[in-house]
């Protein structure tokens, strides 16, 4: 009785640390310069290739953060409202036919700070958690 009482014990705590992970909470930041509007569709497009500038007329660069990432999986889904293998289909046959190049990738949020922190053009997405005073958060809800 109590060897099963363990495992509902166990599974349960899994399954609620598992879930954590799954749903990051996930903002979009850019330079602290930035003073463009930008709401969730605007980053929908800048991120899926299709607007190149801010509302103020500076050019965009989308900083993706690699696939498989908890981060990424939430932009994706959320953001983009597609999940992360829609959204590599998407470029993929983008890049065939020539008519677009996938935003340049990182390996984590320290990375997307460290380049949206250091490019008054750049835009990106991190964790809420990880955002510090180099960059400014935009929260898209």
């Amino acid at each position: 009785m109590l060897k099963h009482t363990i495992k509902k014990i166990s599974l349960t705590a899994a399954l609620l640390l598992g879930s954590a992970s799954v749903f990051a909470e996930v903002v979009v930041i850019v330079h602290p310069s930035n003073s463009a509007s930008i709401d969730a569709k605007t980053t929908q497009r800048i991120f899926l290739g299709k607007e190149k500038k801010f509302s103020s007329g500076e050019q965009a660069t989308p900083i993706n953060q690699a696939a498989g990432t908890a981060s990424r999986n939430s932009f994706d889904n959320d953001t983009l409202g597609r999940n992360s293998a829609q959204v590599s289909a998407y470029w993929s046959k983008l890049v065939f036919t020539g008519k677009g190049i996938p935003p340049k990738e990182v390996a984590n949020d320290g990375e997307v700070i460290a380049i949206v922190a250091a490019n008054p053009n750049a835009i990106g997405y991190v964790d809420s958690g990880s955002v510090d005073a180099s960059v400014k958060a935009i929260p898209l809800n």
